[in-house]
């Protein structure tokens, strides 16, 4: 049975107003969400430096500036060589408390794997055949296969993180033989926005031509 071309219409434009706004609004209440939750950042400051003691009123937002001031300067310090001896009297103090240690190394490593520049860091995507022969995933390269890992494989491996779809912030962590790993052009950003939209924003391919070459010939991981 057709649908009435008024309902046709009226579907249409209920999309299109809704792919207008819900992107709008999903962003400033998650915008809204971080501002307020770095406001708390304003009550590390005494109580007579704060906007609502000195202007009579509250300023929504300072956290933010404090908190990127408070960052900003403990880079500072953590830069030099006196803060770099003072953080690493602060780590081995951590490291000595059981638990505590586990979930900070863990959040550093993933921290420096992430933020720091070098051959190390979450910043190739990779297509890999799994959980099976013949079923491609997205997945981006962690590291290389080092220590026992790689020793008691007989192919070079690459470590590669598989992220779930929608929420890319679980996922697994896989060892691949390195020319089982296809590279891709696409940036970390494009392959984190199609595993966020389960696959419906896909980045573009700069042509035709070049699709049909790189099919036939898919480049492999090149070795670092």
């Amino acid at each position: 049975m057709s649908r009435h071309p008024f309902l046709i219409h009226l579907r249409r434009y209920l999309i299109a107003g809704l792919l207008v706004w819900v992107p709008l609004i999903v962003t400033g209440l998650i915008i809204k969400l971080l501002v307020e939750l770095l406001d708390f950042t304003i009550l590390l400051l005494p109580p007579s430096w704060r906007p609502e003691a000195m202007l009579g009123f509250s300023i929504p937002g300072t956290g933010v500036v404090v908190a990127i001031v408070i960052v900003f300067l403990t880079g500072l310090v953590a830069a030099n060589f006196v803060g770099r001896r003072l953080f690493e009297i602060g780590d081995s103090i951590v490291d000595r408390i059981p638990l505590v240690r586990s979930i900070y190394n863990a959040v550093k490593q993933v921290m420096r794997t992430v933020l720091e520049d070098g051959q190390q860091s979450f910043r190739r995507v990779l297509m890999v055949e799994y959980p099976r022969r013949g079923l491609w995933t997205l997945g981006f390269q962690t590291g290389i296969g080092v220590g026992e890992v790689q020793h008691r494989t007989e192919q070079e491996v690459v470590t590669v993180f598989v992220p779930t779809t929608p929420n890319p912030t679980s996922g697994f962590v896989i060892m691949v033989p390195r020319e089982e790993a296809i590279e891709l052009d696409m940036s970390v950003e494009d392959g984190l926005k199609f595993v966020m939209s389960l696959g419906v924003v896909a980045p573009s391919w700069p042509s035709p031509g070049a699709a049909a070459a790189a099919a036939k010939v898919a480049p492999r991981v090149p070795k670092t």
